[in-house]
């Protein structure tokens, strides 16, 4: 990968002073003004006590403030942790103390989540942020408390953990020069510069609309910031602000879709050259009605994990192997393999396993997690899993077939719940669907779907049943299927099976 030498949020103030950098609402934030902020707020970092090599967490909703506060840490060579707004106390305390975080940029609305940990100083937006950040000395006054120039930041995200605590991916363990070579690498894969204009959907604590988020800010583009989501917003935005692309998740497209299509032909869209999409699987048929709405050319996919590498797939490449999530990135490579570590061939099935040429990572603070996803194969260490099911084509494309933990196993035979809503995405009337495998006296699980018809349809639980019994083998099909108004997702477009599947069955 090459690093390139002018790349970066200061470089750029120093070049393009009054281009924008960060939109939000009503307010532009140029590359000049965002320098200075970063600048300013690594001061008060610093007088908090935060050196090279530490952690500084972040909690706040998307706003120019989460960015100002990443790079003021990427000054310091501080790693910046994450945090998810929507954690309580139980949740956010947890990653502060386990992370080790020498200090917490929050807003005064999450104060309540970081009651368990009391001692570690705050840095609140619309209370000290503002009053640091303007004590500041002026540019030129002082030495600023900078270690690392230009650098990017570096962040440890947390696992979203389907079982037990959420642990700290380190990657690298802070390595600067291998995170902005990093940023160089697959900024030039996609092809970014000064005209890129992005729009944030995302919540930037996640690492895939962060990461994307920073390689504009590292290639003098534009991020425009959405706090929410909302697709007619979304759509909006994009013929006001001329957007060039958006990072989104399969769950953005069907929101999308769910707006009439008349509606929807009211905004111009015409800027838009790449979509990108990751973070959960996306059903075909949802995938092509968006490749059919906004162009076959402009849809592309990654996939990938907080544990790094992942594969990428054009717009031609998936019409050619639908479903499929792409072949590796340079400097990875991927098998599948089975329970004996034995690779597996074309089309056989199998845990994922991905190396890196760069190295690895590990989980903060846990060993024997760090030990358990890792394996020689072939007689080489390095390879890790993040536990998902898949196989690749006789073209080296892989596919993925599910989340080993949310397989179900009914009668001894495995079966994957994803084929099961991708089988369900496909009946006009179903809008949105989850999957899953409840106890079964006789057999020892059985499938339940729970899922949410279209605007103005009304099909029958028999009916999507008899639905999936006429296109998947009869033991696939759900006993038990639910009908809800509307079926909630998360920030980051997923549904974690694990938590609601108990919270279904506490239910029932």
């Amino acid at each position: 990968m090459t690093a390139l030498p002018k790349a970066g949020p200061f470089a750029q103030a120093r070049l393009r002073p009054d281009a924008a950098a960060l939109i939000n609402g009503e307010v532009t934030i140029s590359y000049a003004r965002f320098d200075d902020d970063a600048r300013r707020a690594s001061f008060a970092l610093h007088a908090l006590g935060v050196r090279r090599g530490d952690r500084v967490a972040i909690m706040l909703r998307n706003c120019p403030e989460w960015f100002v506060a990443a790079h003021a840490c990427g000054r310091l060579g501080a790693t910046v942790v994450p945090i998810n707004w929507h954690f309580k106390a139980y949740e956010a305390g947890w990653l502060v103390t386990d992370s080790e975080s020498k200090v917490v940029v929050t807003a005064v609305e999450f104060e309540p989540a970081l009651v368990d940990c009391p001692d570690v100083p705050r840095l609140l937006v619309g209370s000290t942020w503002e009053q640091e950040l303007t004590g500041a000395p002026a540019a030129g006054e002082v030495d600023p408390p900078e270690t690392m120039g230009d650098a990017w930041p570096a962040s440890m995200s947390y696992t979203s953990g389907t079982t037990g605590r959420p642990k700290g991916v380190a990657i690298h363990r802070g390595d600067f020069r291998i995170n902005a070579e990093g940023v160089a690498g697959a900024g030039d894969r996609w092809g970014l510069g000064p005209g890129a204009r992005h729009l944030l959907v995302g919540p930037a604590y996640h690492a895939g609309p962060g990461f994307w988020a920073q390689m504009h800010l590292a290639f003098g583009g534009t991020i425009v910031i959405m706090d929410r989501w909302d697709p007619i917003r979304w759509l909006a935005l994009v013929e006001q602000h001329r957007i060039t692309n958006s990072h989104m998740v399969p769950a953005n497209f069907i929101r999308l879709l769910e707006v009439p299509e008349a509606e929807r032909s009211r905004y111009d869209l015409s800027s838009l050259t790449m979509i990108v999409h990751a973070a959960a699987p996306c059903p075909v048929p949802v995938k092509r009605a968006i490749m059919d709405w906004v162009g076959a050319d402009k849809v592309f996919e990654y996939y990938g994990a907080s544990e790094g590498g992942g594969t990428t797939i054009t717009p031609q490449e998936w019409l050619e192997h639908p479903g499929s999530v792409g072949r590796p990135m340079d400097g990875t490579e991927v098998r599948a393999v089975d329970d004996d570590g034995r690779v597996l061939p074309a089309g056989e099935v199998g845990t994922i396993y991905v190396r890196l040429a760069t190295g690895g990572f590990d989980y903060h603070n846990d060993p024997d997690k760090t030990a358990a996803a890792r394996r020689s194969i072939d007689g080489v260490d390095g390879w890790f899993t993040v536990g998902d099911i898949g196989h690749l084509d006789a073209d080296g494309y892989l596919y993925i077939t599910d989340r080993k933990s949310d397989m179900v196993i009914s009668g001894g035979v495995n079966i994957y719940p994803r084929e099961i809503e991708d089988c369900l995405y496909r009946h006009p009337s179903v809008a949105d669907c989850v999957v899953f495998g409840a106890p079964e006296p006789a057999w020892g699980e059985q499938i339940v779907a729970v899922v949410q018809p279209r605007a103005g349809t009304h099909p029958t639980s028999d009916e999507l049943i008899a639905w999936v019994r006429s296109q998947l083998a009869d033991y696939k099909r759900p006993r038990i299927v639910e009908l809800v108004d509307e079926l909630a997702r998360d920030d980051n477009g997923k549904i974690r099976k694990p938590v609601f599947r108990r919270e279904w069955l506490v239910a029932h």
